[in-house]
């Protein structure tokens, strides 16, 4: 389409190809289907939306919890009344309290199927576009493009939320949505949005410390007057949201305990360290050592907490120690600096300008939320999503032969093959297959044609010999019966060792891009516009290019409405190496 110049056609081309694939993944089988008493995630989804329709709000988290009682955060409980609404609107049937459990009607299957695509084109889709716009907006159009289409047709996203069936989609967008915001200097929005993720899902939370840290950095970069201002504007808009979302259950309109049904509801502490076969550091280690039957459930819980907190560790100091270092003082000080500065080199101190550490906000977000799958309590398989989510933004601006591509294909890869054996339990075979070729193929990854050049590449080629292996003696060797999860357990010790050495390299790259944006007690004073030899922290992009990242452009329009130059951070090859880098 480029070459025959009809560059326009392309994103709509991408939205309405990928919208064909997700309702066409919505045609086969999802969880729990015909399976009674309790089905599956679909029927949770949908039941939650006969009980909000039916019930007042201070039932909604307690009635009848042996049959899918509602354990997500408020905002899913409004979701889940809105589209019950709409279905009592079309036929009441599909949500008549109690008598409609289990329904499988053809129409109410497509009404369902349709709701989640619904709801991630006016959530997820619209933070894709503007983060291809903000974090990408001086690449070329061609790379843009790619980049689009690297995140819509994420497999494991697709294979979960339009098959399976989830509404992961909304959380992550709302995520992305926040990250975006973040790079055009809105931390207000940025902060809106990302309650709004939390107010969703509580598995949101994997992202807290990374989003966290960002935020008191940015207060300790912006000086103790205006930092302190901005961090009073920031609990002021956190609270307030957080307020409005848990207001039924607040007073006046309910007494104080009326709270704890949903605090609850969304902490499950009751349930277990894990459940099914996760490829996590619990359950992977459970084959040898046994962590349930070695300690109580309240002493886990602990452990887990440690070790989960040590993890994202590195990516909360990393952030906070760029602040701080780059932190550019008082307001009267920098005043005081303007006006001593050349007029070709005016400080940043405007409130809508991204901050230089902003590219270490990715890797952040990939060591919190890989070290809560690796290490936290209560941990499901579909969590995975959280980690590829930076995973795959991270992925989708790196050129072919750099380590953030080679990573990035790989755990995308592997994450959907820890998932088959919930897939395979669906009945999302065909759907497993088809989701991984096409994604592979679109973005250009041959795993047969692999080269091994790296560590990561030779890694690369062993786990993928090791899943096609695995597949093959499913399909031609029976579990034993002294083992009947077998499978199951070696699919986990394949896919564990992949997220483990990712979560080490998203540590690795923080640690190399923060040195390489801030230094190591270099208190810098970043320009709001740098000449094209130097980045906005300072740093040459030579030197950022050693430093194992990623690209991160900043190209959007100020409130002049005038364009501007782009503040480009290159930090993973040359321009003329990236993917599709050409007009």
């Amino acid at each position: 389409m480029h070459k025959h110049d009809i560059k326009q056609w392309i994103v709509p081309g991408i939205l309405a190809a990928s919208t064909i694939v997700k309702f066409s993944i919505g045609l086969g089988t999802y969880s729990g289907y015909a399976t009674p008493p309790m089905h599956g995630d679909y029927e949770a989804q949908r039941h939650w939306m006969e009980l909000t329709v039916h019930l007042p709000f201070r039932e909604w988290y307690t009635y009848d919890l042996l049959y899918w009682g509602l354990d997500y955060p408020p905002l899913t409980a409004y979701v889940s009344w809105l589209c019950g609404l709409v279905a009592h609107w079309i036929d009441p049937s599909w949500v008549a309290l109690d008598k409609s459990r289990g329904i499988e009607t053809p129409e109410s299957k497509v009404f369902m199927r349709t709701t989640v695509v619904g709801f991630d084109a006016l959530v997820y889709v619209p933070a894709l576009l503007l983060f291809i716009q903000t974090w990408q907006g001086s690449r070329s159009k061609r790379t843009q493009d790619l980049a689009l289409l690297t995140l819509i047709l994420q497999p494991a996203l697709l294979l979960i939320d339009f098959g399976h069936f989830q509404y992961n989609s909304v959380m992550l967008g709302f995520t992305l949505l926040a990250m975006n915001f973040f790079a055009m200097g809105n931390d207000l929005v940025g902060a809106f949005f990302f309650v709004l993720s939390l107010g969703f899902k509580q598995m949101a939370l994997y992202y807290a410390p990374a989003i966290g840290s960002y935020l008191i950095a940015k207060c300790l970069y912006l000086g103790p007057t205006e930092g302190t201002h901005h961090f009073i504007r920031l609990g002021v808009v956190t609270a307030s949201t957080f307020i409005l979302l848990f207001l039924p259950w607040l007073p006046p309109f309910a007494s104080f305990s009326a709270i704890l049904q949903p605090i609850r509801r969304i902490f499950p502490f009751a349930r277990g360290l894990f459940e099914d076969k996760v490829a996590n550091f619990w359950c992977a280690s459970n084959v040898v050592f046994k962590w349930k039957a070695w300690a109580s459930s309240n002493t886990l819980v602990k452990l887990s907490t440690l070790f989960t907190a040590l993890g994202f560790l590195p990516a909360v100091a990393g952030l906070v120690r760029a602040g701080m270092t780059m932190s550019t003082g008082d307001s009267s000080a920098a005043a005081k600096k303007n006006d001593d500065a050349p007029p070709a080199a005016p400080q940043m101190t405007e409130k809508k300008e991204p901050t230089p550490f902003l590219p270490l906000l990715p890797y952040a977000l990939l060591t919190s939320s890989m070290s809560f799958f690796l290490f936290s309590f209560q941990v499901h398989e579909k969590t995975i999503l959280l980690p590829l989510l930076p995973m795959t933004l991270l992925l989708s601006g790196a050129p072919i032969d750099s380590a953030a591509y080679s990573w990035g294909v790989l755990v995308n890869n592997v994450a959907v093959f820890s998932m088959w054996p919930l897939l395979k339990r669906d009945g999302l075979g065909v759907q497993y297959i088809a989701t991984l070729l096409l994604w592979n193929r679109l973005i250009g990854h041959d795993p047969l044609k692999l080269r091994p050049k790296s560590f990561v590449q030779l890694l690369s080629m062993a786990v993928y010999a090791a899943a096609i292996a695995l597949h093959l003696a499913e399909v031609v060797i029976s579990a034993p019966a002294r083992y009947p999860d077998i499978y199951p357990v070696l699919n986990v010790l394949i896919s564990t060792p992949v997220f483990f050495l990712a979560w080490l390299w998203s540590i690795k790259c923080g640690v190399e891009v923060g040195w390489a944006v801030s230094g190591i007690g270099h208190h810098a004073q970043p320009s709001a516009r740098q000449t094209s030899s130097e980045d906005a922290g300072g740093v040459t992009h030579s030197g950022l290019r050693q430093s194992g990242g990623r690209a991160v452009s900043l190209g959007y329009k100020r409130k002049s409405q005038q364009p501007q130059q782009p503040v480009t951070i290159e930090m993973d090859g040359a321009a003329s190496r990236e993917r599709g880098d050409k007009n």
